[in-house]
């Protein structure tokens, strides 16, 4: 049921096909951006990715979160240890499945207690806030959203014209054959039938209007 191990595994069993002048034992550290951290996610996902993609037990892995921008930072530490000589190879990407964030039963603060805990979603936003925590730190996204929006002055009509124009240059560049190159199709096997391959970013859309 580890679905996004599974799909890095296969992404980095991909990359290693594609280069098959390069010896796995030579990868000196696997960089993964994660931002939930729970469930299937937890103990270095990074890790049990590169394990599960049949990388040597040498090859270690790291797990980094900067919530929305973990992938990145990956990339950029990987990049950092290439550019100061602590590495020359390294591997870096990011995994996330929000489908498969768990629920989650906090522990209670006191031994053998009665009545009810709360259940928390780790899908989005804040959960078991520490009571210390300023409340202004621990909103969620959307609303720092809206507080960002208001702060730099930009418009809802300013907002909806960015993403039009994103969906439609995404979906030029993916009709041109851009992000080929940097896609792993995907069986995804159905309960009758071939499997159906998953070869195409579906969150473009391509008929976005105003």
């Amino acid at each position: 049921a580890s679905h996004h191990k599974a799909a890095k595994a296969h992404a980095i069993r991909e990359l290693l096909a594609r280069t098959p002048d390069l010896d796995p034992a030579r990868i000196e550290d696997v960089y993964l951006g994660n931002a939930n951290g729970a469930g299937e996610e937890n103990r270095n996902v990074a890790r049990m990715a590169a394990l599960l993609a049949g990388l040597p037990t040498s090859v270690p892995g790291v797990t980094v979160n900067r919530l929305c921008a973990s992938g990145l930072e990956a990339v950029i530490q990987a990049a950092r240890a290439i550019a100061v000589g602590d590495a020359h190879i390294t591997l870096a990407g990011g995994v996330e499945s929000m489908t498969r964030a768990p629920y989650v039963l906090p522990k209670n603060d006191r031994p053998f207690p009665t009545g009810h805990t709360d259940l928390y979603s780790t899908t989005l936003g804040w959960r078991m806030v520490n009571p210390r925590m300023d409340p202004q730190w621990t909103i969620p996204l959307g609303e720092s959203a809206e507080l960002i929006a208001d702060k730099h002055n930009i418009s809802r009509e300013q907002q909806d014209e960015y993403a039009l124009a994103s969906h439609h240059k995404a979906a030029k560049a993916q009709a041109g054959g851009l992000f080929d190159r940097e896609i792993t199709p995907v069986p995804v096997p159905q309960r009758k039938g071939d499997p159906v391959i998953l070869a195409a970013d579906e969150s473009v859309r391509p008929d976005t209007s105003r």
